[in-house]
């Protein structure tokens, strides 16, 4: 479950960063691309998992879904691809050259002070 990793990735990261922060953490915002996207249902469930007797334990986990922009061969328009409607929006052709993926990254840890 490649989730359950990330969540304990994050969490191992965010607890590196507590040693630096007073009190509880109460907001987790990671953000990530639509290759390597992450399950929201999924995600929330390992990330209770991970930090269940942990500072971070009850943390709302936020998760931002960064589009892929693509740039269509045909007519030179930019868009947000969608993998389930690859067609230019423009033109309607489908050929197109995709951007760069963005990358599962921990945004923000909000800490709530004890």
């Amino acid at each position: 479950m490649h989730e359950s990793a990330v969540a304990h990735d994050i969490v191992n990261s965010i607890l590196a960063e507590a040693k630096n922060q007073p009190g509880k953490v109460t907001r987790v915002l990671v953000s990530c691309g639509q290759i390597n996207a992450l399950n929201d249902e999924v995600m929330q469930f390992a990330f209770e998992a991970a930090t269940a007797d942990t500072i971070c334990q009850g943390a709302k986990l936020e998760i931002k879904h960064i589009p892929l922009k693509a740039t269509c061969k045909n007519c030179s328009g930019e868009f947000e691809f969608d993998l389930y409607n690859p067609n230019c929006p423009k033109c309607g052709k489908s050929d197109c050259t995709l951007g760069e993926d963005a990358p599962l990254l921990l945004e923000e840890i909000e800490f709530e002070e004890d």
